[in-house]
């Protein structure tokens, strides 16, 4: 697991955000990899991230962009058995909380709640098998600034969108009332998740009046937002990377472990 943030920033009260002021919406992304420099190789080259040691320890960094922390990657797949993939991190504000609700509602918990200062955090799936995190404590980039220099938004490939965005509204209280809570939108063959008007998540399993697929391995698509997608094709495939799906405006690429991730042109975003 990697969630990984760095330091502190340390230029004043603004810049600290908590997740009961700011919850139920994606704040971080992490990769698990075999071999951590490679990983920094071909990130650095496709994303343009630098990169710094996490104070996890060594198996761990924390991808930068123009010097924010956007990303963690844990050098942990072959150590501890675990898929190479990204997972997406969802703010909640209580980790404890949010962790029996996945159990409550047939979801499974692979790590934690485990202290990772400034937080605690807890690797889950969902109940068709999805994997994703959750954070309560500080958001040390804040979340405003995680979003604008990650550009990052996440999406649900699923049986049953419908299905699973109860799931996921019930442990991450979308459309609650509460204040600062995400709101969602059900729009024909999608689920879109909104938080201060920017769409943050999508769920998608296809059109409504089509039954479940059960073909479809669910997961969660990790999305970043690039000014161009053809340089970051031709740098992915020159770095041992692969493209599975490629566009004017967006490209589904899997890096030299087997992660897949989609690059999306900033315009279309």
């Amino acid at each position: 697991m990697a969630m990984n943030h760095g330091t502190t920033h340390s230029s004043g009260a603004a810049d600290v955000v908590d997740t009961r002021s700011v919850f139920g919406v994606p704040c971080w992304v992490s990769l698990t990899s075999r071999d951590l420099d490679a990983t920094q190789d071909f990130y650095g080259a496709v994303m343009g991230w630098r990169w710094r040691n996490a104070r996890l320890g060594e198996r761990f960094r924390t991808a930068l962009a123009d010097g924010v922390p956007v990303a963690g990657i844990a050098g942990m797949a072959s150590v501890w058995q675990m898929a190479v993939a990204w997972t997406p991190y969802f703010a909640v504000p209580d980790a404890d909380v949010a962790v029996a609700r996945v159990r409550e509602r047939g979801g499974t918990v692979a790590v934690g709640p485990i202290s990772l200062p400034p937080g605690r955090a807890a690797l889950l799936a969902d109940r068709d098998g999805a994997r994703f995190g959750i954070w309560q404590g500080q958001l040390v980039t804040g979340w405003e600034a995680w979003r604008r220099a990650a550009s990052t938004f996440v999406a649900l490939h699923t049986r049953d969108a419908f299905d699973a965005a109860i799931f996921y509204g019930e442990i991450l209280d979308w459309a609650s009332g509460l204040p600062g809570c995400c709101e969602v939108e059900y729009t024909g063959d999608e689920v879109r998740l909104r938080s201060r008007g920017d769409v943050v998540a999508r769920i998608g399993s296809g059109a409504v009046d089509v039954p479940p697929d059960p073909s479809v391995r669910p997961h969660w698509q990790v999305h970043f937002a690039v000014p161009e997608v053809g340089p970051c094709v031709r740098a992915a495939e020159k770095h041992g990377g692969s493209v599975l799906a490629e566009g004017e405006r967006e490209a589904v690429l899997r890096d030299p472990d087997g992660a897949q991730f989609t690059v999306v042109s900033r315009r279309r975003h």
